[in-house]
């Protein structure tokens, strides 16, 4: 695996840490939808190198951003309805219950469920997926890292949040992902997802050793 530059844990009010907040945003974006044309024409003129040259970030968000500028909305939707939408079982599951337990509604859910309770969070009612959906999952830790509650929203919270409900199974979905025939666009979706995730780790792992 390529070696990746540390994460640089900071205060609410650097750079770094909004940027890290805005990545989390924008992949729980992507994964609970396919992209509409406004989205896909910020992507058109979207900076396609990463501000750290050479990183593991770089060469995923430069595919990302490339194949956000090929598709269009059209296409985007019939690609992700083949992989994630089926009146029946989906092509790919974006739980995380699936991956952890190997059914949807398992025991890793109601755990979340008990962590979001702590936190202070609950699920939208109008929303059509469960808690563990990975675009809820991601807009958490965005959440935990951009809120304006120091008492939730802080970097031990992000820590705790992350190992529990990130790490152990978005790269099972990521690979699932980029094996599927028909996965264009969202096969970059999961590259940068997952060389995010492990850049996340590494950062993560480094806090706890220091």
């Amino acid at each position: 695996m390529t070696e990746a530059a540390p994460i640089s844990f900071s205060s609410l009010d650097d750079s770094d840490e909004l940027a890290r907040a805005e990545l989390y945003g924008l992949l729980s974006r992507l994964w609970l939808a396919p992209p509409d044309a406004e989205l896909l024409q910020q992507f058109a003129v979207a900076v396609t190198q990463t501000p750290e040259a050479g990183g593991l970030l770089e060469a995923p968000w430069m595919d990302l951003v490339g194949a956000l500028r090929a598709t269009t909305p059209e296409a985007a939707a019939a690609e992700h309805d083949a992989l994630f939408m089926a009146i029946g079982k989906p092509e790919v599951f974006t739980f995380a219950s699936y991956y952890l337990a190997g059914f949807l509604n398992e025991k890793p859910l109601a755990t979340l469920r008990e962590d979001l309770a702590a936190l202070g969070l609950t699920r939208d009612a109008q929303s059509l997926e469960t808690e563990d959906h990975i675009a809820y999952v991601l807009e958490v830790m965005r959440y935990l890292i951009a809120g304006d509650d120091v008492a939730v929203c802080n970097l031990e919270q992000q820590r705790r949040f992350f190992r529990a409900h990130v790490q152990p199974w978005v790269g099972q979905l990521c690979a699932t992902v980029q094996a599927h025939p028909r996965a264009r666009v969202w096969a970059a979706v999961a590259a940068f997802t997952l060389a995010f995730v492990d850049v996340e780790t590494q950062g993560f792992d480094m806090l706890e050793m220091s």
